[in-house]
């Protein structure tokens, strides 16, 4: 049997790779509240990518493949301290068995960026009960980590495909292939022992929206992830 866990639930309009860095600011109550059990607890939640064709109680459904954030680091911002900001960086990629809803369901009309919104939300949880969670959780199983290399011929053939997929992008403008060499080298991507990181921050930077990333995510073998990648660099 697999051994699982249960994990408070971040979903997000991104895809975070292991070892990745993401930093986040917290506004909301209930993510408020997330935060304040994962400092208390190991500091870990799951972050997923949004599943637009589901809801849960009226909130942002996760995808079913997301990966751990640890937290590093978290401070109050703003002049009111009504704000956290953390930092979190990627730990393994995990796989949803079961979803536990939140304690409440979302208020129509609700602005998450509103004060408003805020005490509404904090109101309906006081009379749920303050100890009620206000985010979902859900039990998850860890999903082992590619540990097979890349071969520098895949790894180049990689980025020759990034270069001609930017170029492509760009028309009717022209960009020099030299010129991505730079950007390869702002995003530490030059190298002649590529690892599967490499391979994951190839794809952010290829990528024109968070759902190409998740296929990438999910990929469980070097191969597997090399056939995705490239799906993802020659798509028109």
């Amino acid at each position: 049997m697999t051994e699982t866990k249960i994990i408070p639930i971040f979903p997000l309009d991104l895809v975070l790779f292991p070892r990745q860095e993401l930093p986040l600011r917290i506004f909301e109550p209930r993510y408020k509240q997330l935060v304040d059990d994962c400092m208390l607890g190991d500091g870990q939640f799951g972050v997923c990518l949004i599943d637009e064709n589901n809801s849960i109680n009226g909130w942002n459904s996760p995808k079913i493949v997301g990966t751990i954030a640890k937290i590093s680091k978290c401070e109050d911002v703003g002049l009111d301290g009504l704000q956290l900001h953390i930092e979190t960086i990627g730990r393994n990629s995990f796989r949803i068995k079961r979803i536990i809803p939140p304690s409440i369901s979302q208020p129509p009309n609700y602005d998450p960026l509103s004060a408003e919104g805020h005490q509404e939300i904090s109101d309906i949880h006081e009379k749920a009960g303050t100890e009620e969670k206000m985010y979902i959780q859900a039990e998850v199983e860890l999903i082992p980590e590619i540990d097979e290399s890349i071969s520098l011929e895949k790894w180049e053939k990689l980025v020759e495909l990034w270069k001609k997929k930017i170029i492509r992008q760009a028309l009717p403008q022209i960009v020099e292939p030299h010129s991505l060499d730079h950007v390869l080298e702002q995003y530490y991507l030059n190298t002649d022992t590529p690892t599967v990181d490499y391979v994951y921050s190839l794809s952010a930077i290829g990528a024109k929206d968070p759902d190409e990333l998740q296929p990438i995510l999910e990929a469980t073998t070097m191969d597997e992830l090399i056939n995705q990648v490239e799906k993802l660099l020659t798509a028109k």
